[in-house]
């Protein structure tokens, strides 16, 4: 096996994970002796042993000598687990590739040093785009401080969400809907706005078994964050009362009306409000001091136009299905103030597929010059 084909063995390998890493980054390792794979093994759970660990115990004696190709670059600091550098080099391996430094500050190359300093020979960047799309959340929460922000919305063909009712049930297919599920499993966070809640008392969980998933971990809940600028959540509403953590973001900031709601299960915090709501950067930087990762926006045209106006949506993935609902339904975004031509927020095609009868189609911000 070549160097591309071995970091990209590493790199499926650590697209396994991506359900169950949270708050860490994804990783896969490969361990190589004479041309054949010798080890194999990925990140499993946060507080697990790291990819390097497993594809070393597989590996065994044959680890001496051996090249290792890891999509991450070796932990070299103590946390949960000892470091991954001073495993490899107890292991006596030859060379250490890998895809991308670690963005982590308590990482940052040093690992790579320790290796270079224990005579190890060392390689990094091969195949580096196709790692760091392993890890969008955690190299966003290491470089700027806060996470990966993707935008779900469901329209029809002419760009609707809700009937001018609000009946929104439902536009896309099953097909679709499944396919939502899974963005909500590799997210660390579901955000959606007090007037969704109001509307639909959404359940904001993932449905799917770990058999749906990855078959080998247990479902992991992703934090339910509500921005509720005026605090009028129902102690009595459904996600309350489901498995996970729900986070309700507020400018209220009278503890004594967060009494009833952090009794019924919710944790209340106080956010910095722009124009009444809750400020979009505020919201995310602090989701990055809780280590959020991904966060996925479940909202309405309101909270999805600040939040694309406000510069901080990453990815947008839309789901649309082959109907019209008519003008006088309700748009995608609330985009005030795009008058001309020129006020255009431009997007660049990322993926167009078909999920059983629906179109999604994945769009990032175009590129500044």
């Amino acid at each position: 096996m070549n160097d591309h084909a071995c970091m990209a063995e590493a790199i499926r390998l650590a697209a396994r994970g991506v359900y169950s890493t949270h708050p860490n980054p994804n990783v896969g390792c490969v361990v190589v002796r004479d041309g054949e794979v010798v080890g194999r093994g990925w990140h499993r759970r946060a507080g697990g042993p790291h990819a390097e660990v497993f594809a070393l115990r597989e590996a065994g004696d044959k680890a001496r000598g051996a090249d290792v190709y890891v999509s991450l670059e070796p932990c070299s600091h103590q946390g949960r687990t000892p470091p991954c550098a001073d495993a490899l080099v107890e292991a006596g391996v030859r060379r250490v590739v890998v895809a991308m430094q670690d963005p982590n500050p308590l990482v940052a190359g040093q690992g790579l040093a320790r290796l270079h300093a224990a005579g190890i020979e060392v390689e990094s960047g091969l195949l580096e785009p196709q790692a760091r799309a392993l890890n969008p959340g955690f190299i966003a929460r290491m470089q700027r401080g806060r996470p990966w922000l993707r935008l779900k919305l469901a329209a029809s063909l002419d760009g609707r969400t809700a009937m001018a009712s609000g009946e929104s049930k439902w536009i896309s297919g099953d097909a679709a809907r499944r396919d939502v599920q899974r963005l909500r499993a590799r997210s660390s966070a579901i955000v959606t706005g007090i007037g969704t809640v109001l509307a639909d008392d959404p359940s904001m969980n993932v449905r799917l078994t770990a058999d749906q998933l990855n078959g080998e971990t247990p479902v992991r809940q992703p934090l339910r964050v509500v921005l509720d600028s005026r605090l009028r959540m129902s102690a009595q509403a459904r996600m309350l009362t489901l498995p996970g953590e729900t986070l309700l973001l507020t400018g209220v900031t009278d503890s004594s009306r967060w009494q009833d709601l952090q009794q019924a299960g919710a944790e209340v915090a106080a956010v910095e409000l722009e124009q009444g709501r809750p400020q979009p950067d505020a919201v995310l930087r602090l989701l990055a001091q809780r280590d959020i990762n991904e966060v996925l926006l479940e909202c309405g045209p309101t909270l999805a136009g600040a939040f694309m106006r406000a510069g901080l949506v990453d990815e947008l993935v839309l789901y649309m299905a082959p109907h019209l609902m008519g003008d006088s339904a309700r748009g995608l975004f609330h985009l005030p103030g795009l008058e001309r031509m020129q006020d255009r927020i431009a997007l660049e095609w990322q993926d167009v597929r078909q999920v059983g009868d629906t179109l999604r189609i994945t769009a990032r911000p175009a590129a500044t010059e």
